[in-house]
């Protein structure tokens, strides 16, 4: 999909962050651009900031943890645009502790947005785009967390290998079925957003009672690292600059970091040769 002016593009997860970058980037690139959050303030002034520039663009309230809020997202960005070419599933959010000590609240949480959102986006808006028979992408957001081994955070990183699994199909599936969309799947490092702020829009349903185990002793040098791993990452609109690229390519691998490509390369090699998986960072 080499061209991307005049076309309509919806981004999930879109008030800040990585979301936010690549509605800024459609609407730089001559796109109309559907943003869509749960978190409503912060989902006005971003809209509001891309209008003073004049861009065509519009804010949608979703929770896409929610079928229905996904299937109205959709409703709404046919009726103000007529169709929809590309769609970022990109909503995320991050929390978790050691798997045993993990609530069911969290699990429901982190793969209600991260892995349910995903979903319930292709199926809200696959099969319309697919009806008006003109290019398209989609671009499902899961993270390096999604290719290397899962250590820290395991709902996090079961979520985002569901992400890459599903968003495996679907490239092949539109491919085979000569359908003229495509798909690809963002895989990003550290990235300067603010996902470990992300329990801000936690539901209170799905808070965790006060019962749940504290961190870990010994955790919080850790949880300090990676907030300033996570500060010092890229930022947004370099990435978006990234997805951008891919899309115009087909590309569907979408790897920010390839300062991590020893870590995936060394997961791969590791499952082929049979290896047990390291319980001690590498010296």
């Amino acid at each position: 999909m080499e061209r991307l002016e005049g076309k309509v593009a919806v981004v999930t997860g879109a008030a800040s962050g990585i979301g936010l970058g690549l509605a800024t980037r459609f609407a730089e690139g001559g796109m109309k651009v559907v943003l869509a959050d749960i978190e409503a303030p912060a989902l006005e002034a971003a809209v509001a900031g891309l209008k003073q520039r004049e861009f065509d663009v519009m804010g949608v309230v979703t929770d896409v943890s929610k079928d229905k809020s996904l299937q109205a997202l959709e409703k709404k960005a046919v009726e103000a645009y007529g169709k929809v070419h590309v769609l970022c599933n990109n909503a995320g959010v991050g929390g978790g502790a050691l798997i045993w000590d993990t609530t069911a609240e969290d699990w429901q949480w982190v793969l209600g947005v991260n892995l349910w959102g995903v979903i319930n986006g292709i199926r809200a808006f696959v099969p319309r785009m697919l009806a008006h028979g003109e290019e398209g992408h989609i671009v499902n957001t899961a993270s390096l967390a999604g290719i290397t081994a899962p250590t820290i955070d395991a709902v996090y990183a079961a979520s985002k290998h569901a992400v890459v699994a599903i968003s495996e199909a679907l490239y092949f599936q539109l491919h085979v079925t000569g359908s003229k969309l495509s798909a690809s799947v963002l895989c990003p490092g550290f990235v300067r957003t603010n996902i470990l702020d992300s329990g801000r829009n936690r539901p209170l349903e799905l808070q965790n009672p006060p019962s749940a185990a504290a961190i870990p002793e010994g955790a919080g040098e850790m949880i300090a690292m990676i907030h300033r791993l996570v500060e010092g990452g890229l930022a947004p609109s370099e990435v978006a600059g990234m997805v951008v690229d891919a899309i115009r390519a087909d590309q569907f691998w979408i790897l920010t970091a390839p300062e991590f490509d020893p870590a995936v390369r060394d997961r791969v090699e590791g499952i082929l040769a049979r290896r047990n998986p390291q319980t001690a960072p590498p010296s």
